[in-house]
């Protein structure tokens, strides 16, 4: 992936150690990958799904340790590994962790206080600094992305070109898988989790996708990712926007919605082109978010 971070630090002879999956309980699954416990109790192993090769798993273990070494509060990353077919890391188990929204699943009295809460932590992370010698520009990232989308037409892609052009530098760190299911707490400490895609930008790379995703999911979807029904996460928004943005002015944070618009078309087509290795199809939805958000304009 050296053509998405060219300054990430990259480590020569990657080793994995093989595990036995005999020693370990599968307790999730997500879209790329399957997470499993050690039956020790100290460790969970990340497995991404057949068809990923080493080098996605390499990618997020060392953005994993540039966080965790910058001293946010993520899981301790431990080492490589790999069951024989599938390649993963191994991380820190927190023992009786739960995910923001699971507890909000389980406690809807919690939804706004956890909310507030989580907006709290995101701010801090958009204030930290981040180590640029070894996390990426998001812009450099969307963009060689974008560039290797090879279904997308030239003029959707020179827009977008065109916009990133306009994105102003900003080292402070993002998440870049910001949404309230990626922290998880133990009722003690308050942890990042999923940090593979962190990076250093403006805010809005990371507000944009956490808008959609609490505004325009499906029911289907919002349940599976969050355990939360559509309401539940439009609440989430209302709760968490005041706080982050700093003002309960309807107009003011209508403001700064449409501010989000073209960093989601810009992530979407990034998200896409990534998902299927920039082969993936470019379809009528795509097209449409650019013309709707991406006008022939020089600023945004």
């Amino acid at each position: 992936m050296s053509y998405l971070c060219p300054r990430i630090e990259v480590l020569k002879k990657m080793q994995y150690e093989c595990i036995n999956l005999e020693d370990y309980i599968q307790t999730g699954e997500g879209g790329t990958s399957l997470t499993y416990n050690h039956k020790d109790g100290k460790s969970l192993a990340k497995l991404f799904m057949k068809g990923f090769g080493a080098e996605t798993s390499e990618h997020e273990f060392m953005i994993s340790r540039v966080v965790y070494d910058s001293g946010l509060p993520t899981p301790k990353p431990i080492r490589l590994v790999t069951d024989g077919v599938r390649y993963g890391a191994e991380y820190e188990l927190i023992p009786g962790k739960r995910s923001f929204t699971r507890i909000i699943s389980q406690e809807p009295e919690q939804l706004v206080p956890l909310s507030e809460r989580f907006a709290i932590l995101a701010r801090h992370i958009h204030e930290t600094q981040a180590d640029t010698e070894r996390l990426p520009d998001m812009r450099d990232v969307v963009r060689a992305w974008v560039l290797k989308f090879e279904q997308i037409p030239d003029t959707c892609k020179k827009k977008i070109l065109g916009f990133l052009d306009t994105v102003p530098l900003a080292t402070t760190c993002l998440h870049g898988d910001l949404h309230i299911g990626n922290i998880i707490t133990d009722g003690t400490r308050e942890l990042w989790i999923d940090v593979g895609d962190f990076a250093y930008g403006v805010p809005q790379w990371d507000l944009c996708m956490m808008y959609h995703a609490t505004n325009s999911l499906s029911a289907e979807r919002t349940r599976n990712v969050f355990h939360l029904d559509p309401p539940a996460l439009k609440a989430h928004w209302k709760a968490f926007a005041p706080v982050y943005f700093g003002t309960s002015s309807a107009e003011e944070l209508e403001r700064e919605v449409q501010k989000l618009y073209p960093f989601l078309v810009a992530k979407m087509v990034f998200l896409i082109s990534k998902i299927h290795d920039g082969k993936g199809p470019f379809g009528e939805y795509l097209q449409g978010l650019i013309d709707t958000y991406l006008p022939e304009r020089k600023d945004f």
